[in-house]
């Protein structure tokens, strides 16, 4: 089974026994910069200048890109030129993730539940249901990032997502951080991908350390 980079993501940031999201605000941010990356390596946006652009409009065929670039078509659409990557990420990010879930119970590897808390707050949540595409997803980060294997293109731009969005632990958990991020760095900066892919993100990364660093500083103050 082929899922989309962000459905990838989301899969290692749901809890698989209670389906609870973890780190939300930051896996938020990279399912949104999976999907423009996915549509991107499939040829149908470009990025040139931090500025993003539909080059092709035609279905790819994964409901969940398709319907993102048709509101991508949409919105860029009304402005006199062609907007910021950054701009489009900030108005994804909240809605992204839930129909990326969606997706994922479409295929049956989580389920959604709802739950009540304190008998009076709904809330869902989406324990996996089938963890063969998981299993599959942490193998092979652990053998490009762990073992030295040489990546493929959408496993790379996969990493360079995690690493931007410092989800480090939901990844490889029980690794040495800093020793995971190294490597990581080195992976996100190699050129793996055409020049047009690679700008796309340098430019989600920089949106989403520009979050990091902003959350930061209402946290701290």
């Amino acid at each position: 089974m082929t899922i989309t980079l962000a459905e990838e993501i989301t899969l290692l940031s749901l809890d698989d026994e209670s389906g609870e999201a973890k780190e939300r605000q930051a896996a938020s941010w990279a399912v949104a910069g999976g999907i423009l990356l996915d549509l991107a390596l499939a040829g149908r946006v470009s990025v040139t200048g931090g500025r993003l652009a539909v080059t092709d409009g035609s279905p790819t065929g994964e409901p969940l890109l398709d319907e993102r670039l048709g509101l991508i078509t949409a919105w860029a659409g009304k402005r006199a030129k062609a907007p910021k990557v950054a701009d489009w990420l900030t108005k994804d990010q909240a809605k992204a993730p839930a129909a990326t879930v969606a997706r994922l119970c479409e295929r049956g590897l989580v389920v959604e539940e709802k739950h009540r808390v304190l008998g009076l707050f709904p809330v869902r949540r989406y324990p996996e249901a089938d963890g063969s595409a998981e299993r599959e997803l942490r193998e092979r980060l652990r053998a490009v990032v762990l073992d030295g294997a040489a990546p493929d293109e959408r496993t790379a731009g996969l990493i360079a997502l995690v690493h931007g969005a410092k989800l480090h632990r939901l990844a490889f958990p029980g690794e040495p951080r800093k020793e995971i991020a190294a490597r990581l760095e080195k992976l996100a900066d190699g050129e793996w991908a055409a020049e047009g892919v690679r700008e796309a993100i340098r430019n989600m990364r920089a949106a989403m350390a520009a979050v990091n660093a902003a959350t930061l500083v209402v946290v701290t103050s």
